[in-house]
């Protein structure tokens, strides 16, 4: 709550979220601002600050000063998923797994980034790469080919998702694409695979 008085945002603020990140870092900070913290009228800017630019919009640079304002918040965690409710799911298969790394780490062919961190995916787990869900000028698809980028990789939109992939960034991009399809059943693995797979005892599917 301090941190975001500290930006100047409060009870009533509109929040626009952008990036310039090839992991489209905005939809982690909307994932947690509106579904885990309660802010409301939290946006994401479609195409970044990339898109921005491209369209010669203004841009400034330096500290902004701004003032303090009084946020309210609260934490639901509803829609977070922990290792031992993923643990569990394996038996349950209550929610459908859905994994945003890079088709060769989620095969195993590829090394992960992070030492200590074996190969693999969690079992049962279906792959859709985060970037399917963007257009070639880096926005958002809509409609059929949003949907059509789950339903391609293999995902119910029938059943609940829990989202997951390296660190838990990418995997809230797919729970916001799956927002923008309407889908409230959607939980982010936040641990994700730098928690799964640095365990030695969780089952790992090549």
């Amino acid at each position: 709550a301090s941190r975001m008085q500290s930006l100047g945002l409060g009870d009533g603020s509109r929040i626009v979220l952008y990036d310039n990140s090839p992991n489209k870092s905005a939809a982690r900070a909307w994932w947690m601002l509106a579904i885990v913290f309660g802010a409301h009228g939290v946006s994401i800017l479609d195409g970044g600050l990339g898109k921005w630019k491209a369209e010669g919009r203004p841009v400034e640079s330096g500290k902004v000063t701004l003032r303090h304002r009084h946020f309210t918040i609260w934490r639901d965690d509803s829609h977070v998923r922990s290792i031992d409710q993923m643990r569990a799911n394996l038996e349950s298969n209550a929610e459908q797994v859905v994994d945003a790394r890079s088709p060769g780490r989620f095969e195993g062919r590829e090394a992960e980034p992070r030492l200590g961190v074996h190969p693999g995916r969690i079992p049962g787990s279906v792959n859709l790469p985060f970037g399917q869900l963007f257009s070639a000028d880096g926005t958002w698809k809509q409609g059929e080919a949003l949907k059509s980028a789950f339903t391609d990789a293999g995902v119910d939109l029938g059943r609940p998702l829990a989202t997951t992939c390296g660190s838990g960034v990418t995997a809230a991009v797919l729970a916001f694409g799956a927002h923008l399809l309407g889908k409230n059943d959607v939980a982010v693995y936040d641990g994700s695979w730098s928690e799964w797979g640095a365990q030695a005892d969780t089952p790992k599917a090549i």
